[in-house]
């Protein structure tokens, strides 16, 4: 059956670039803030860029913050969408969805690693998962982000990479998988990632 999927465009992102990606998999996915319509679509995807607290007024005003949580088809989210997906963020104090029972927490710069991190980089996967298939390990993806969650198990670790120390890149929970890195931006590895997730029927 042909996935019905939708984009949630709350949190704003390089939405076109995002929906280009998915035309190349033959895949239309259309944009919307509609509860009905989210709740009934195949498959969700959450981008997000930007900083936390305008991420979650933005998904409160859209009437999302009590939807998303309740999903149960899969959720992938992207970037900030995968952050807004933890319980805080320590970017000015900001709860979140609170799917994840971890927090958010600000890079420490210095010298050789500055803040964001903005750049290619390459990613350890942590368990075997279906949105990897095809995907080789230590595979290199795009990243822009300035927080970053610690591996942990109740992050639900499902891929770290190294910047300055181990964070987690993806965590994986029941329906959701999210990544801190762009798909969308690395290429054929995240073309693959995106087949996968619309292929996936946890």
């Amino acid at each position: 059956m042909k996935p019905n999927a939708v984009i949630i465009p709350s949190c704003g992102s390089n939405l076109a670039s995002l929906q280009f990606a998915l035309e190349r998999l033959g895949a239309d996915v259309p944009l919307t803030e509609d509860p009905a319509r989210i709740r009934a679509a195949s498959h969700v995807i959450l981008p997000g860029v930007g900083a936390a607290a305008p991420g979650m007024e933005r998904l409160a005003a859209a009437g999302l913050v009590d939807v998303i949580p309740t999903l149960t088809q899969p959720v992938l989210g992207i970037c900030l969408g995968m952050q807004l997906l933890f319980a805080s963020s320590e970017e000015d104090e900001t709860r979140c969805l609170g799917v994840i029972d971890a927090e958010v927490r600000r890079f420490p710069p210095s010298p050789d690693h500055p803040v964001p991190q903005m750049g290619w980089n390459q990613v350890r996967q942590r368990l075997a998962h279906p949105l990897w298939r095809d995907v080789p390990d230590d595979s290199w993806f795009y990243f822009l982000h300035s927080y970053y969650a610690q591996p942990s198990d109740e992050c639900h670790t499902a891929a770290d990479a190294d910047y300055g120390g181990r964070f987690t890149c993806a965590v994986a929970r029941d329906n959701i998988f999210a990544t801190q890195f762009h798909p969308e931006k690395s290429a054929t590895h995240g073309l693959t990632l995106y087949r996968n997730f619309l292929a996936w029927m946890p």
